[in-house]
């Protein structure tokens, strides 16, 4: 396992609960210092900060809603002014919102799972991506979703077709950026224990859902963030444009 250099400064999005809280913890344990990125849930986040710094690290704190542009702006920029740089992104921030059926989805609510879930995507990698370009390196992971690939479950269509946008999105934004010594890669995770689970899959779905996977259990927060960190590493020079599904065999893409 390679370790970042000391320098080495990473933005994660959604960072207080969850895969994000994973992997704040898990970047900062190779060495990266970490803005550890909340909306809503700050005592969360100031969990995933403390751990951090008890552990020996450097972790700062950052709010916005990253469903707005504007937000996303005055993220990175307090990030650039806090830290200097940023050499990693990781787009963890999303969620289902409400499961509904397509029948009953308002175009309010459309508009706020894409804002929310892939709209993000694009408003923090731009003004990121522009400094990291100015440096002539940088590396985006975006989280996509096995709901990508099959629609997801129950009321989910609108979270399902925002992740396939990711993508979609990452392969785009690969092609583009790796001119400026930017790669651009995502992992898509399958069902996994964590808070998104516990509000919106009842203890019969979950069952279900495990039911379906040939490793026969749930995945962790730790595994996702372990290969988020491998695709943001020097070990993965050479990847660019891909999505790691990390789901125990539920789909093999």
């Amino acid at each position: 396992m390679a370790n970042f250099p000391s320098s080495h400064v990473t933005l994660v999005t959604g960072a207080s609960l969850g895969i994000g809280a994973a992997t704040a913890v898990e970047f900062a344990r190779r060495g990266s210092k970490v803005a550890v990125h909340y909306n809503s849930s700050e005592d969360a986040a100031r969990a995933v900060a403390a751990e951090i710094e008890t552990a020996g690290g450097t972790a700062w704190l950052f709010q916005a809603d990253v469903s707005q542009s504007q937000q996303c702006r005055r993220l990175v920029a307090e990030v650039l002014e806090k830290a200097g740089r940023i050499d990693a992104l990781v787009n963890n921030a999303g969620s289902l919102i409400d499961r509904r059926s397509v029948l009953d989805i308002e175009d309010e609510f459309w508009a706020r799972v894409m804002n929310l879930n892939m709209g993000s995507v694009l408003w923090v990698s731009r003004p990121a991506a522009v400094h990291m370009k100015q440096r002539g390196s940088g590396a985006i992971v975006n989280l996509g979703s096995i709901a990508g690939h099959n629609g997801g479950g129950p009321g989910a269509m609108p979270y399902a077709a925002a992740k396939a946008g990711v993508t979609g999105m990452t392969k785009g934004m690969a092609k583009e950026l790796i001119a400026y010594g930017i790669r651009v890669n995502a992992v898509n995770p399958g069902v996994i224990l964590t808070p998104f689970h516990e509000r919106f899959s009842s203890a019969e779905r979950m069952r279900a859902m495990v039911s379906q996977i040939p490793q026969q259990r749930a995945g962790e927060s730790l595994e996702v963030a372990k290969v988020i960190a491998f695709l943001a590493s020097g070990e993965a020079s050479h990847i660019v444009g891909e999505s790691i599904e990390v789901n125990g065999g539920m789909l093999m893409a």
